[in-house]
């Protein structure tokens, strides 16, 4: 339900500023929102406190949780029968992908419908799940990563398909 909620917001939040953005600011806020991202997740580590904080005390995230299992315990599932399924309670691990990961991407998006088209926009929307994608399949377990700057490369690597081919 959390995560149904976020999607909703999302959108809410692009349709203010889409409107007053270009290709050129929104390729300059991508690349400094993935430079403040990789300082705010590596070195001040503020994003980390800034989530726990929302988590534990106000009992909300900003986000969504992406939830995933592990290669132990998706083995584990498999050899269980459906009746043991049900009596047994797995672990699941969460990812946790911040509000702004997607409410730029996007924005993203959305300028670049305005500008060039659907099918801009369809590459942007490609290269940002491929960004984030790539983030997900090679990240470490318990380790804190930006995912600006994936998502931001992903946009660009779209941004640029649609220059060549459309």
């Amino acid at each position: 339900m959390h995560n149904f909620t976020e999607l909703l917001i999302y959108p809410g939040i692009a349709v203010i500023f889409v409107p007053i953005l270009n290709i050129f600011t929104i390729i300059l806020l991508l690349i400094i929102i993935s430079v403040y991202d990789m300082w705010a997740v590596w070195h001040s580590q503020i994003m980390q406190k800034m989530a726990k904080f929302q988590i534990n005390k106000l009992r909300i995230f900003t986000g969504f949780f992406v939830p995933y299992i592990s290669k132990k315990t998706r083995q584990r599932i498999k050899k269980m029968k459906k009746s043991e399924l049900k009596k047994k309670k797995i672990k699941v691990n969460v990812a946790i992908l911040g509000g702004g990961d997607i409410v730029f991407s996007i924005i993203a998006a959305g300028v670049l419908l305005k500008t060039l088209g659907l099918f801009s926009a369809l590459f942007v929307v490609a290269g940002a799940t491929l960004g984030l994608g790539y983030l997900f399949f090679f990240s470490e377990k318990k380790k804190f990563y930006p995912a600006m700057p994936f998502i931001t490369i992903g946009i660009f690597v779209g941004i640029i398909l649609s220059y060549l081919f459309l």
